[in-house]
């Protein structure tokens, strides 16, 4: 009975008192980073129980009642457990088990968790128990991450302008306009992570998906070059751009994490590229004077004023400004002549029947479903997939065995070796370009530009892109910065991502769902 008096004492009174007498408050959660969180739980004031615990009561306040942001498909009915686990190590040994101790960890729900279902948002997966976790989950858990939850999005990550699933009733919907989109497919996790659901955040992306969630909720996302983080346990789409990475608040958040997932991993064969070239630390490239001495290009062909929100373009044009303002030399502009042609050029070459046949096969003979056509006939899907659902599905030559196979190969060969050679014609470190030419479209929206620019370069190049905020519109809508760069060129694009950030400090938390506070007293209590 006593035992949860303490966690009342929290839900009516909205502060956390530690065993010495100490507050980590409401106020305190609010934006908080790893590293912040680590010192008050190593200065005594916050244990992982605690920090749960206030998580849990933001996403009661937020998720599905007040603003409804509906971000969220499912809670770990476990992380309160696993928190007192952590706290019981950390009490016993002075030490945490890893660089995420105790820290919680908003997961999209197409990462396999062998202690709770993998949805991949489709209600034919609800009750799917994967028999292991994915690579990156195992990595996360091992350096003490907690999940706290797994979050929505669009059906089979099939979507970059919004996230809807049939798992939940309705879109995912930003906490900066609760009207507008998130973006997809990553948008559960982009807006849980921009609400303070958890710290931080994992998301994949096959065209678009960590990097347009992330810019359109002010936040910081990685894609990787591919390679880097294996895709092994993660619900495919398109194994030939399929990347998983960290949506967080902050550049250096998203580097914590990415030391943590990166490395070879023998299950997913891509991963044997990154041998060799993952540096001891990528902390190390966390340098607030990064842009001094860097040399910038600008990529004018995915900011084109006729073809972009002008306040989108004003806000990229100052985004220069605050580069030059930092020490960068910017070269405006580098051009890829051939851009637009070898993107259109590409034959549309379905992947998923394959390779999601592949994935559930090895969920093992308790899987709900073993093939596609299994789930397409149980009718549990959202219907705006069931074209692309009937199509994937009827296609069954191997993707490797079309006749555009090998022209798109070396169509991707072709754009690589065009951009290195204009990056190194202009001698630079990385290019820019808005994540998106127009701010977030209103939820249900599908005829104005949605202005995504994140499938033209990375995915089909493998190369990485990063996005960090640069600012808002009149409006307060949230406009990202994208940094692109050479293969395996992460600790680079870290540095003067990191750099761009601390000289700009554009993020602003979003006002629909503020830090919890006391109200006036009703009936003797104190209610949230």
């Amino acid at each position: 009975m006593f035992k949860n008096l303490h966690f009342v004492f929290i839900a009516f009174f909205g502060v956390v008192t530690s065993a010495v007498g100490q507050q980590f408050t409401p106020k305190k959660l609010h934006e908080a980073t790893i590293s912040s969180l680590h010192t008050a739980m190593q200065n005594g004031k916050l244990t992982a129980v605690e920090l749960v615990q206030l998580y849990l009561d933001r996403i009661e306040a937020y998720d599905k009642q007040g603003p409804f942001i509906n971000a969220l498909i499912m809670l770990n009915p476990k992380a309160l457990v696993e928190a007192r686990r952590l706290d019981s190590l950390y009490k016993t040994t002075g030490k945490f088990v890893g660089p995420l101790h105790g820290i919680p960890v908003i997961v999209k729900d197409n990462y396999d968790t062998f202690d709770m279902p993998t949805t991949n948002g489709t209600l034919a997966m609800k009750e799917s128990i994967p028999p292991d976790d994915a690579f990156v989950i195992q990595k996360i858990r091992q350096a003490g991450a907690i999940i706290i939850a797994k979050s929505n999005l669009a059906e089979f990550a099939q979507s970059g302008n919004f996230s809807v699933s049939s798992i939940l009733p309705g879109y995912s919907r930003n906490p900066y306009d609760t009207r507008r989109t998130t973006a997809g497919s990553s948008g559960g996790t982009a807006a849980a992570v921009a609400a303070d659901f958890g710290t931080i955040g994992l998301g994949t992306d096959t065209g678009s998906s960590i990097r347009g969630p992330a810019a359109h909720q002010s936040l910081v996302g990685f894609r990787c070059t591919l390679g880097l983080i294996s895709r092994d346990g993660i619900a495919p789409l398109a194994l030939t751009n399929d990347m998983g990475g960290p949506i967080c608040r902050t550049v250096e958040d998203a580097v914590r994490v990415l030391e943590v997932i990166a490395g070879y991993d023998k299950a997913d064969s891509v991963t044997q590229l990154s041998k060799g070239k993952i540096p001891a630390s990528y902390r190390a490239f966390l340098d607030k004077n990064g842009l001094k001495g860097a040399r910038i290009g600008v990529f004018r062909q995915l900011c084109n004023p006729a073809k972009a929100d002008s306040q989108v373009v004003a806000l990229f044009n100052n985004a220069l400004d605050e580069l030059r303002l930092a020490g960068a030399t910017i070269i405006d502009s580098v051009q890829v002549i051939e851009l637009d042609t070898i993107n259109k050029s590409f034959d549309v070459i379905p992947q998923l029947r394959r390779d999601f046949n592949v994935y559930l096969a090895n969920l093992g003979p308790n899987a709900p479903h073993k093939t596609l056509e299994s789930i397409i006939k149980s009718k549990q899907y959202h219907p705006f997939l069931e074209k692309f659902l009937l199509d994937s599905n009827a296609d069954t030559l191997a993707p490797e065995l079309h006749k555009g196979w090998q022209k798109n190969l070396a169509l991707r060969e072709r754009l690589r070796q065009l951009v290195l050679r204009a990056m190194d014609s202009a001698q630079v470190d990385a290019l820019v370009y808005p994540s998106f030419s127009y701010p977030p479209r209103l939820i249900g929206d599908l005829n104005t530009p949605s202005g995504t620019n994140n499938n033209a370069l990375s995915p089909p190049t493998g190369f990485p892109a990063f996005t960090v905020p640069m600012g808002f519109t009149y409006n307060n809508l949230p406009a990202g910065l994208q940094f692109f760069g050479r293969p395996f060129s992460e600790p680079i694009l870290i540095k003067l991502s990191y750099a761009y950030e601390q000289a700009t400090h554009h993020r602003f938390s979003p006002e629909s769902t503020p830090p919890l506070r006391k109200k006036k007293r009703k009936q003797g209590r104190d209610l949230f």
